[in-house]
């Protein structure tokens, strides 16, 4: 029989290939295409002929349809005999271009959802077809938002240090667009995010590492079986995954004892005192709210402060909340929802009512709409049996 082809491999070993490309010469856009085509070539012949050294394999085939491509085009002649012959076969040298991958598809004169595409091709090993499964758009679509953003990077030389918070932004727009089509992206992100701090020592690629395993550990208690939301308190915490916790709890004490505390740490601590809470009645809103102060602090952020207002609102009692709310734009999303649940805690089942099926019509997705039409139709008929 035929041994299975290990995919997996493939995925982990196509940024390192496509880094020894680069260094060895190529541009870019011309690499990640020879990547793409040693890709196939393996899917083709490993299973009947696994090679000894997959990763020489591939950086020895990849460089070959490198030179091919170059001396079919007749532009790049100069070019050909500035990068040389091929180099022997023989083991890929063993330097880590991972990190430099990530900076550069995580470039600043990228468009976020074009930085998400070609980090999920380039560093992820995703073919066009399923980023675009995942992404729920054409493949054509696809392919022509990566070929655009291969584009812009060609040119794009490394003579400074890249900007990490602009790879972790773009890691975690993977990790929350969830699951799609045939690619689990938010698995696909937390995978990324173990690659990127494996080749980073920096404190906020702990925190967001740490901060996906804690969202994510709570993943099969989000939804009931009909597919609608079930909010935080309601869950399920039997059903939480208690190794995810534990390492990202341990990721991020390991994170803050370094003292230099970002934005991606303090939204773990929240997560972290969530996970920590044998039942929603037991969390410790009072250290919610802090890490909450930290975080307005950190960034300034007005859905940073609409989360706070909750807190507050748990810690210090509704119209504390309500309070802290009435300092915010109410034209922010969620505002109406956060602004509906407060009053239900204060007692008033009206306005509440009111607020939640007015935020039922702001909603931007069905799922949140059915919850807060569902929430608004709960208050109403508790209203019409008293």
């Amino acid at each position: 029989m035929t041994p299975a082809l290990d995919e997996a491999l493939l995925r982990r070993l196509a940024p390192v290939v496509l880094g020894v490309l680069v260094r060895r010469g190529a541009d870019f856009a011309a690499a990640e295409d020879a990547v793409q085509e040693a890709l196939v070539e393996a899917v083709h012949a490993w299973p009947a002929d696994p090679p000894r050294d997959p990763t020489g394999w591939l950086v020895t085939v990849g460089w070959r349809r490198f030179l091919d491509a170059t001396r079919a085009d007749a532009a790049r002649r100069r070019r050909e005999s500035a990068v040389g012959d091929e180099p022997a076969p023989g083991p890929a040298t063993a330097v880590d271009d991972t990190l430099r991958l990530y900076f550069l598809c995580a470039h600043p004169s990228l468009t976020p959802s074009s930085a998400v595409a070609l980090t999920l091709r380039a560093v992820g090993g995703l073919t066009t077809r399923q980023i675009a499964r995942a992404y729920l758009v054409p493949e054509a679509t696809m392919a022509q938002r990566i070929s655009r953003a291969k584009r812009t990077v060609s040119g794009v030389r490394f003579d400074r240090p890249g900007d990490v918070a602009t790879v972790l932004r773009v890691l975690y727009l993977v990790f929350n667009e969830g699951y799609s089509g045939d690619v689990d992206l938010a698995a696909e992100a937390i995978r990324l995010t173990r690659q990127l701090a494996a080749a980073s020592d920096h404190p906020e690629v702990a925190g967001l590492l740490a901060l996906m395993l804690l969202h994510h550990a709570r993943r099969a208690s989000r939804t009931a079986p009909d597919g609608s939301l079930v909010p935080l308190a309601d869950q399920d915490r039997g059903r939480w995954d208690t190794a995810a916790i534990a390492e990202g709890v341990a990721i991020l004490q390991g994170a803050l004892a370094r003292d230099r505390v970002g934005e991606f740490q303090a939204q773990a601590a929240v997560a972290a005192l969530h996970a920590d809470a044998p039942a929603a009645a037991e969390t410790d809103w009072v250290q919610i709210v802090e890490w909450y102060d930290v975080l307005a602090g950190l960034t300034d952020s007005p859905v940073v402060r609409l989360n706070r207002a909750v807190a507050v609102g748990e810690a210090d009692g509704p119209r504390a909340g309500l309070a802290a709310l009435a300092a915010l734009d109410d034209t922010l999303p969620r505002h109406t929802a956060v602004a509906a649940y407060l009053h239900e805690r204060d007692g008033d089942a009206v306005t509440a009512a009111r607020l939640y099926a007015e935020a039922a019509r702001q909603a931007t997705t069905l799922a949140e709409r059915d919850h807060l039409t569902r929430q608004a139709a709960r208050l109403h008929a508790r209203g019409a049996d008293s």
